[in-house]
């Protein structure tokens, strides 16, 4: 088996080694995909990644969890999800359809949003796994991942195709890509390694290497309704543009604790999570930040506003509505 980051989170908390054992769609020394099988606890399961689908909060993590909320307060399992592979990403094109990812490149799609899911793919030769998905609609998207692979659909996943981020390995050709945004008029942003921002102002046919001034990885990325971009990740690092990503400035976040989700909540509001119970606020547009410990200091994987506009928080031990 291979030994791999297992990002957003888990980039954060070292290498892990995820072992998926099987009963479906065989690979090599008979690795193959199964069920998720029923979580015993989902308030207490490790979430990777979280987004809403409508009203919705859904929140994907490890052995293949999905979990759906409705309030943010009473959770249920998704019905049927096709794989026990960590998922590190989901998204959400409007309320009912659906993708999220993770390690053996596996990319799984819902069209009832999030009760029950679909494999699209996967990769059983080797665990590439795939870190984030992004969606501009129902039919284009996107999936990036580990040694730089970037991967594009145009009939909402039904077929991928894997595209060239750079033809320069010096631009950054064998980067790890952690998270896929986009800004209001449609540039395509990816956080990465080694401190670059990599964009794409043609819908993804081009991408070019932005080096931000940081040398350690990018986990998170965010483009704020006034057009700023922030990204953050390795020992509290954030930075933020206000040109398009031309040029990056640091921001003071108080922390050396890695952040591994920024998020702009329906006030405005922006809000960062970290690792060692830490939460960055900014009532300023992400300029400023305000740095608090959660009791717990439990290890912060993401963050997102329920229907009422208050945060909910995911970490590695499961949901926590109150920091």
């Amino acid at each position: 088996m291979n030994s791999v980051r297992k990002f957003t989170l888990a980039a954060a908390l070292a290498f892990a080694s995820v072992a998926v054992h099987a009963q479906a769609t065989e690979g090599p020394d008979g690795l193959s995909l199964h069920l998720a099988s029923t979580a015993a606890d989902l308030s207490a399961t490790e979430y990777l990644a979280v987004a809403r689908a409508g009203k919705r909060i859904v929140a994907v993590g490890e052995h293949g969890t999905i979990a759906l909320s409705d309030d943010g307060k009473s959770w249920r399992q998704a019905r049927h999800v096709p794989v026990q592979s960590t998922l590190t990403s989901v998204a959400f094109s409007d309320a009912m359809h659906g993708w999220a990812v993770g390690h053996w490149g596996v990319v799984i799609h819902t069209d009832d949003g999030g009760e029950t899911w679909s494999l699209q793919r996967s990769d059983l030769k080797v665990d590439q796994p795939l870190f984030s998905v992004y969606f501009k609609n129902s039919t284009e998207g996107f999936a990036v991942g580990l040694w730089s692979l970037l991967l594009k659909t145009s009939d909402g996943g039904r077929t991928w195709t894997q595209s060239k981020l750079v033809s320069d390995k010096k631009e950054g050709a064998d980067k790890n890509l952690f998270q896929l945004f986009s800004s209001r008029d449609g540039t395509l942003y990816i956080s990465a390694e080694k401190g670059t921002v990599f964009c794409s102002t043609d819908a993804g046919a081009t991408w070019t290497g932005i080096p931000t001034g940081y040398s350690g990885s990018l986990w998170t990325g965010v483009a704020l309704s006034d057009g700023a971009l922030l990204v953050g990740g390795l020992r509290g690092s954030m930075l933020r543009s206000d040109d398009g990503g031309k040029t990056w400035l640091p921001l003071k976040t108080d922390t050396s604790s890695s952040i591994t989700d920024i998020v702009q909540m329906p006030n405005h509001e922006v809000i960062a999570v970290a690792l060692d119970g830490v939460i960055l606020q900014s009532n300023d547009n992400g300029q400023h930040f305000q740095r608090m410990v959660g009791q717990d200091r439990a290890n912060y994987t993401a963050v997102v506003a329920k229907s009422d506009g208050q945060p909910v928080y995911f970490t590695a031990r499961g949901i926590a509505i109150d920091h």
